[in-house]
């Protein structure tokens, strides 16, 4: 008798497992194209966030600049201090002060009054005729005079003193300047953002009166700006700077929030932090493009006779911390983007976290050989080591969110100081010691 079990199965007893298994199959290729099509909308959606956060970001850095430079009166200061040592500022203001001085001097009447009064004192018709030959030089000798003085006031420790503290009192009406409602010593009219003089023009007045110059003495009390900025775009962007200005506390927090709703939403979450940051990074360079491309635009649109290497250095100064806060972020976007990569499973990354965790293995054993014992501080981190790596980059991000003006050093110095704070962790790791060692494998004992 043959064995029915070793038998091969009939045909019908072979289509019937195959039946349920077809209907699976059918089940699980329906189901594909709904689970494909909810993939796509949630990437979507995630490009999206992160792209609207890269834009937000852009504008949180000039709104915080914007902001900056109004509340903050030791920033502005600091902005536009050193412009009164700078060559090329005070060229131009000694030219717009002396012309100033000059127009309220008639130095040809005043040459005028020193060769009449020579030939009414008997000076040989010779002598009065070479006196006369020399009116212009001697005009020419008076400009001249009048033009060192000037120089000298601006190129004085007095002038950088009188300069800061002109624009520290002037601070005050740097909000109403950019709404277009200044009477102070800043104004905005005739699209142009200007500083009033007055104080030099009075000093030079003094040091004239002082070499003898006695018609200096007639010079009235001048009200003479200076101008900082000039474009006829200017309405425009003070109202556009006024709105940065109110957001700028705001539009950081909302940024990096809709960031945050961009990374979770995705499937993929470190590539899109990877993205996000890598995104905020792109943002920042074309900011800083912008801002190269605009420095040439506002030059070639100035009012004809200004100083082009004044207005240039001027223009420098504002956006000195604007350039830096670009380059901040940018630091700190290409940082993010660096751990989130070496947070991954690919090859480099898989490489370099070991090669970081042999390193910190030797000097863990070396430290045990010379009789460290890690005890219940190496058990703890080992328990809460995920909660301790939280915590280290919360720490980090406090720090550099709640630090008033950070630089590139300093977060530079943030994430040194991070990834030391992991390398600890790893140190104080107990179970670290337990573990084999790379490349070891297990021994199975023989039956």
């Amino acid at each position: 008798m043959s064995d029915n079990s070793d038998s091969p199965p009939s045909e019908g007893e072979r289509s019937e497992p195959a039946a349920p298994r077809r209907r699976a199959g059918g089940l699980e290729e329906a189901g594909r194209p709904r689970a494909a099509d909810h993939h796509w909308f949630r990437s979507l959606g995630s490009v999206l966030l992160i792209l609207f956060a890269a834009l937000l970001a852009l504008l949180s850095v000039v709104a915080v600049w914007a902001n900056s430079i109004v509340r903050d009166t030791d920033r502005y200061v600091a902005t536009v201090g050193p412009l009164a040592g700078d060559p090329d500022v005070q060229k131009a203001v000694t030219h717009r002060v002396t012309s100033v001085v000059l127009a309220q001097i008639d130095v040809k009447a005043l040459v005028k009054e020193v060769s009449d009064a020579a030939s009414q004192k008997g000076v040989p018709p010779r002598a009065a005729q070479l006196l006369k030959s020399l009116d212009k030089p001697i005009e020419n000798g008076l400009k001249q005079l009048i033009g060192n003085t000037v120089e000298r006031v601006v190129t004085s420790s007095a002038f950088k003193t009188v300069w800061v503290k002109g624009n520290r009192r002037a601070h005050s009406a740097l909000d109403k300047a950019l709404t277009g409602k200044a009477n102070g010593a800043v104004s905005l009219k005739d699209n142009e953002v200007a500083i009033d003089v007055a104080p030099v023009v009075a000093r030079v007045k003094d040091r004239l009166v002082g070499v003898g110059l006695a018609a200096a003495a007639k010079i009235p009390d001048v009200h003479t700006d200076f101008v900082v900025f000039a474009s006829k775009d200017v309405g425009k962007v003070k109202n556009a700077l006024r709105v940065l200005q109110i957001m700028g506390v705001w539009l950081p927090l909302v940024a990096l929030l809709i960031a945050a709703a961009g990374v979770y939403v995705a499937f993929d979450r470190r590539h899109a932090l990877i993205g996000a940051a890598l995104a905020v990074f792109v943002a920042m360079l074309g900011l800083g493009i912008a801002l190269t491309v605009a420095r040439d635009v506002y030059l070639g649109h100035l009012p004809p006779g200004t100083s082009q290497a004044a207005a240039g250095t001027v223009y420098d100064a504002l956006v000195t911390f604007l350039r830096a806060g670009v380059r901040e972020l940018a630091a700190v976007a290409l940082f993010t983007a660096v751990a989130a990569f070496l947070a991954g499973p690919s090859r480099i990354a898989l490489l370099i976290r070991a090669g970081c965790r042999r390193t910190v293995a030797a000097l863990r054993d070396a430290a045990v050989s010379a009789g460290l014992r890690l005890g219940a501080a190496g058990r703890f981190v080992h328990r809460f080591k995920r909660g301790i790596g939280a915590a280290i980059l919360v720490v980090a991000a406090i720090v550099l969110f709640t630090w008033t003006y950070p630089t590139v050093m300093v977060v530079v110095w943030i994430a040194v100081l991070t990834l030391v704070g992991f390398a600890i962790r790893e140190f104080l790791d107990a179970d670290a010691d337990a573990a084999p060692p790379s490349g070891s494998r297990p021994r199975v004992a023989a039956r």
